[in-house]
């Protein structure tokens, strides 16, 4: 009898072994990949060395996956072949190939949007682009995803509003006549009393193009370099030190702003590493322990907007 017991051991060692392989194997790994614009091969390659398993891991993805890059069309049917495995918050160029496919927009120099809108499933690709949000966080995760930022002086819960009311009328029956009220740099402060298009209008620049706030508020768009030659008076949206986001214990994961690169820092995860400009792209692993992974890409780009 007492001869059996070491095969037994043995066995229920390799039992256990073999049950920690198997949970490893199943387990969800989740990340966030930084602006594509068009960089489809560089995705791929990016995907490759994660070694993403398009049946169990899961895709966040910080906007901007279209435009000035070679293949915008491959990037958007690649990310829309994956379902519930990805998860898309919009950028400023998504919101442009949007509004030059719903008819205010125009191609401009420097654009690469021609085959998206001509493709035979332009339409589906659209409609699927314009019902993603701009605000994207799950119950019981850390994290919240936007594009370019949120506003300092919004708390989380007053971002989640705005970001439902920019959506819905995303998702409006008119959507060239939203492009047509959208852009514009005015008005430059929010105030809770701001109705109709200027609301929607400061909503849209805080949550796709804002990099810069002065300490009252106002938001700065012409001016795209690093923290460290900032104009005088304004700052990062991230360094406001009374940020009302921050009663929250969340980290933000943004991309948009190429020029700060990889940042990351107590309530802040800024992943676009200039992949487009001839630097990388990068994926932050989210579950458990953030793990950085960057890629160089394979298009190099004069900067610009």
């Amino acid at each position: 009898m007492h001869s059996a017991w070491p095969i037994l051991a043995l066995c229920i060692e390799r039992f256990a072994g073999l049950h920690k392989e198997c949970q490893e194997q199943l387990q969800v790994a989740v990340y966030a990949i930084g602006d594509i614009q068009g960089c489809y091969e560089s995705l791929r390659a990016l995907l490759d060395r994660i070694d993403f398993q398009s049946a169990r891991d899961r895709l966040w993805f910080t906007g901007d996956l279209v435009n000035r890059g070679p293949q915008s069309l491959e990037v958007l049917r690649y990310i829309y072949s994956l379902g519930e495995r990805a998860q898309v918050v919009l950028g400023n160029h998504d919101l442009h190939l949007l509004s030059v496919w719903a008819g205010p927009g125009e191609i401009k120099q420097g654009d690469n949007l021609r085959s998206v809108l001509e493709a035979p499933d332009s339409e589906e690709l659209m409609q699927w682009l314009r019902h993603q949000p701009l605000l994207y966080e799950e119950p019981g995760s850390p994290y919240v995803l936007v594009h370019a930022g949120i506003l300092p002086s919004w708390t989380l819960g007053e971002a989640r509003s705005c970001a439902r009311e920019l959506e819905t009328a995303l998702k409006g029956p008119d959507l060239g006549d939203f492009f047509r009220h959208i852009y514009g740099d005015r008005p430059a402060r929010w105030h809770d009393s701001l109705r109709g298009w200027d609301r929607l209008r400061f909503i849209t620049n805080a949550f796709t193009r804002m990099r810069y706030c002065a300490a009252d508020g106002a938001l700065l768009f012409d001016y795209k370099g690093a923290p460290e030659t900032a104009p005088s008076g304004y700052y990062p949206w991230f360094a406001i030190p009374d940020r009302r986001f921050r009663q929250q214990a969340i980290t933000v994961i943004c991309g948009h702003w190429s020029t700060l690169g990889l940042r990351r820092e107590a309530g802040l995860l800024a992943i676009d590493t200039g992949c487009l400009w001839g630097g990388q792209l990068t994926a932050a692993r989210l579950d458990g322990e953030p793990q950085l992974i960057s890629m160089p890409c394979r298009v190099r780009m004069k900067p610009g907007r």
